[in-house]
């Protein structure tokens, strides 16, 4: 089973009152277990960054024509791609997966309208598992956000200083896992994935022994069988065709 643990940045709340996305952070898990692909990309939003979007993510400062340079690891969008043009690098990454993300109405919002915009096909109502949904009903009236997650999980965050799409998803990742009982929820017995590729047959079904076991009950106990059926006379279950 294929899943794709996402998140994104945007410029503000409402894409239909056009906000963007500037940012998209993305890694797969196969059968719950991270593979090492991940996807990554700014994109330039071709707009202003509101200074409450700015003071959240740090993501572009001089974004259009501002003299302000970059700093403090602060990042620029003006030389990045507009959504246009990596659309079909983000869709060939997420296709066929299912997506995981903490609080999957916003974020699919704000996809599937850049989506739209890109003349592209939008993603499905049930594309996603929102951990949200699922760490508000596993801890009823208990804090939900990703930070508090972390905390009840003694999950490693101290690097989150500031919202960062790839960094969240990393995080985020490890919350799912532990939000659906542990690192291997399915004790590895699924097909798993090697250097050599991955085993994609979930029809797995057991094949017969080339040479079969040797059988376990000796001659006697083959012997006191059956005089045992024997003495049970012609009524006996074993008797009857």
């Amino acid at each position: 089973m294929r899943e794709i643990v996402l998140d994104t940045e945007t410029t503000g709340f409402e894409p239909h009152q056009g906000d963007r996305i500037v940012e998209i952070g993305a890694l797969e898990l196969f059968n719950h277990v991270p593979t090492g692909r991940t996807y990554h990309q700014y994109i330039n939003p071709e707009r202003g960054m509101p200074d409450e979007a700015f003071g959240v993510h740090g993501i572009g400062p001089d974004l259009l024509a501002s003299p302000r340079q970059p700093k403090n690891g602060e990042v620029t969008l003006r030389d990045k791609p507009v959504f246009n043009a990596i659309v079909d690098d983000f869709r060939a990454f997420v296709e066929g997966a299912k997506l995981v993300i903490h609080n999957a109405a916003f974020d699919v919002k704000f996809l599937n309208a850049e989506l739209g915009w890109a003349g592209r096909p939008l993603l499905p109502p049930d594309c996603a598992i929102d951990t949200l949904d699922m760490a508000r009903r596993k801890f009823p009236g208990s804090p939900a956000s990703l930070d508090a997650l972390c905390r009840r999980f003694s999950i490693d965050n101290a690097s989150r200083t500031l919202h960062g799409a790839l960094l969240d998803s990393e995080i985020l990742a490890e919350v799912y896992l532990e939000l659906i009982g542990g690192k291997q929820p399915d004790f590895a017995l699924g097909p798993v994935r090697s250097g050599a590729g991955v085993e994609t047959d979930d029809d797995w079904r057991p094949q017969r022994r080339e040479t079969p076991l040797p059988s376990r009950i000796t001659e006697k106990e083959k012997a006191a069988h059956a005089a045992f059926v024997e003495k049970l006379g012609d009524g006996a279950l074993w008797t009857r065709g």
